[in-house]
C-alpha cells in the first residue's frame, strides 16, 4: 500500500492547484473611480435633467444606486484618506488638507496586494508618500495640460497582468477648477442647460461658471463610457466591480467644506454584474468610512484592526436593509481655520462650530470664482440661503430637520419642538468625539489667505496642532456610534 502514497500525493496535488487558481481568478476585479469636486446631485440619475451623464446613468440603470452616502469630510485629502484608511479625519494624522498620512496606519489597498491582486492608481495623488507602497504601479497625472487624466485608463487596463485580480483607484482631475477650455464630451448651453443651485445668484457670470463645471463632468462621463465598453471587449466585465464616487460637493459658495448635504453627500453607484442585480436602489444611511472594510470582504481579505468603518457588503444583495443610523463629518482647515463637526441622522443634522467668529465661504478656489464674485457683487439682494456664505459670526449650533427643510437652510436649534431629537444628536456627538479622540485645538492652522481678496497671507505655510493630536487619535480605533 505504501508504494501508492507518492502517486495519491501527487494526484492530490493536481487537483488542489486548479482550485486554488479559479479561486484566485473568481475574486473580482474592482475599480474605484473618485471624480474631484462633484456634488451629488450634478449628475443626471440623481436627478439633475439638464447634464449630460448617459454613462453613469447607465451605470446606475444596470446596477446599485446609493442615496444617502456620505463623506467624512468636504474637503479634498481628508476626504481621500479617510476612504484610504476606513477612519475618520481626525483619527488619520491627516484632518487637514494636504497633510500626508503616517506610515503606520493600514492603507485597504495594501491588504488587496496581500491577497494577491494587482493595484494601482491613476491620477491626483496627494495622499502622501507613504501611500506609495499600496500600489504596483502609480501613475501620478499632474493634470498640467487642464485635462482630467483620464487618457491613462485605457493603457492602464490593457497592460495590467492577465493573471490577477485587479484593484485600480482612478482620481480624475475632473471636475476641479480652473476649468479646462477642451473637452471630450458634449459642451453645455449656459442659457438653456444649466440649473442654478439655490445658494449661487442666477448671473450669467453664474450660468458660464456651471457650464464649464457641467462640461468637466460630462468629460469624466465619457471616460467612464470608455472604461466600461474596454472592460466588455476584454471580456471581463461580469466580475469587474466599478465604483463612482466623488471626494466633495462642487467648488462654489455653500458646497466645497460645508458639512450640509450640499458638501459632503456624494454620489454613489456600483456596478457588478455577477454581484449585483440592475436597478437597484439602496436608501439606507452609509458613511465613506465603510467602504474599505466593504471592498475587503468582496475580495476575501480580513480588514485591519486600524479601519473604524464597517463592511456594507449585505446592501449590495439586500438594498432595502438599513445599515447606519449616524453618519459624522468634519470640517477642518482648508485654506482658512475652521473647526466644525456635525452628526447626521436620516430625519436630522446637527452642526457644531468652534470658530464661530469665522465665514464660510469656502476654499481659495470656490470664494474667488466668477460665482462667488456674482454673490458679492448682489449684496442686499440675496436670498438667506445665498447669504450663508458671508454670514459672521456663524451659529455656534445648527439643527435641521432634513425632510421638511431638504436645503437645510433653516436653523431650528431653539424650536422646541425637536428638544428630544436634539439632544440625542448633542450627546451621541459627543460620545463620538470622546470615543475617537477628537480634540480641539487653540492653536488651529490660521487663514493662509485673504478672506475677501484671495492674497496670501504672511502665514501661508504654518500650521497648527491637529485635531485629534493631543489624544493621539492616530493611534485610537474605537469605532464611536453606529
Amino acid at each position: 500500500m505504501k508504494k501508492y502514497l507518492p502517486a495519491l500525493a501527487f494526484l492530490l496535488l493536481i487537483l488542489t492547484v486548479p482550485v486554488v487558481s479559479t479561486s484566485a481568478q473568481q475574486a473580482p476585479n474592482i475599480i474605484f473611480i473618485i471624480g474631484d469636486d462633484i456634488s451629488w446631485d450634478d449628475i443626471g440619475t440623481y436627478g439633475n435633467s439638464r447634464i449630460r451623464t448617459p454613462n453613469l446613468d447607465k451605470m446606475a440603470k444596470e446596477g446599485l444606486k446609493f442615496t444617502n452616502m456620505f463623506l467624512t469630510a468636504s474637503s479634498c485629502s481628508p476626504s481621500r484618506t479617510s476612504i484610504l484608511t476606513g477612519r475618520y479625519p481626525h483619527n488619520t494624522g491627516a484632518a487637514e488638507l494636504h497633510v500626508p498620512l503616517p506610515a503606520h496606519l493600514n492603507y485597504f489597498p495594501e491588504i488587496l496586494q496581500q491577497k494577491a491582486y494587482f493595484t494601482a492608481l491613476a491620477g491626483k495623488w496627494h495622499e502622501g508618500p507613504a501611500t506609495k507602497r499600496a500600489y504596483d504601479t502609480l501613475l501620478v497625472d499632474k493634470a498640467a495640460n487642464g485635462e482630467g487624466g483620464e487618457e491613462q485608463w485605457m493603457n492602464l487596463l490593457k497592460s495590467r497582468p492577465k493573471n490577477k485580480p485587479f484593484f485600480f483607484w482612478l482620481a480624475p482631475y475632473d471636475a476641479h477648477r480652473p476649468w479646462s477650455e477642451k473637452t471630450t464630451g458634449p459642451k453645455h448651453n449656459p442659457d438653456t442647460e444649466i440649473t442654478v443651485p439655490p445658494a449661487l445668484a442666477d448671473t450669467k457670470e453664474t450660468r458660464l461658471d456651471l457650464a464649464a463645471y457641467y462640461n468637466e463632468i460630462a468629460r469624466l462621463d465619457h471616460y467612464i463610457g470608455e472604461l466600461l465598453n474596454e472592460l466588455d471587449r476584454q471580456g471581463i466585465a461580469e466580475n469587474t466591480l466599478v465604483i463612482f464616487t466623488a471626494d466633495n460637493g462642487r467648488a462654489f459658495p455653500g458646497s466645497k467644506t460645508r458639512l450640509y448635504d450640499a458638501g459632503i453627500k456624494t454620489p454613489f453607484i456600483v456596478k457588478w454584474p455577477k454581484g449585483i442585480r440592475p436597478g437597484q436602489i439602496c436608501n439606507s444611511l452609509v458613511s465613506s468610512i465603510d467602504i474599505a472594510p466593504t471592498l475587503l470582504e468582496i475580495a476575501g481579505a480580513q480588514p485591519a484592526e486600524t479601519l473604524q468603518g464597517k463592511s456594507f457588503r449585505e446592501l449590495l444583495g439586500s438594498p432595502e436593509k438599513e445599515f447606519r443610523k449616524y453618519i459624522f463629518a468634519e470640517h477642518n482647515w482648508h485654506d482658512y481655520a475652521a473647526y466644525e463637526r456635525a452628526v447626521r441622522s436620516k430625519d436630522f443634522l446637527y452642526v457644531i462650530n468652534k470658530r464661530p467668529e469665522l465665514d464660510n465661504g469656502g476654499p481659495i478656489d470656490a470664494n474667488q470664482s466668477a460665482s462667488a464674485k456674482a454673490l458679492k457683487a448682489a449684496k442686499g439682494k440675496l436670498t438667506p440661503l445665498q447669504q450663508d456664505a458671508f454670514i459672521k459670526p456663524r451659529p455656534a449650533e445648527e439643527f435641521f430637520d432634513n425632510f421638511k427643510d431638504v436645503l437645510q437652510s433653516r436653523n431650528e436649534i431653539a424650536n422646541k419642538a425637536y428638544a428630544l431629537p436634539l439632544s440625542e444628536l448633542k450627546a451621541v456627538l459627543k460620545k463620538w468625539q470622546d470615543e475617537t479622540g477628537d480634540t480641539f485645538p487653540e492653536n488651529i492652522t490660521p487663514d493662509w489667505y485673504h478672506r475677501e481678496t484671495g492674497e496670501t497671507l504672511p502665514q501661508n505655510g504654518r500650521r497648527g496642532e491637529m485635531p485629534g493630536s493631543a489624544s493621539h487619535a492616530d493611534r485610537i480605533h474605537a469605532k464611536g456610534p453606529f
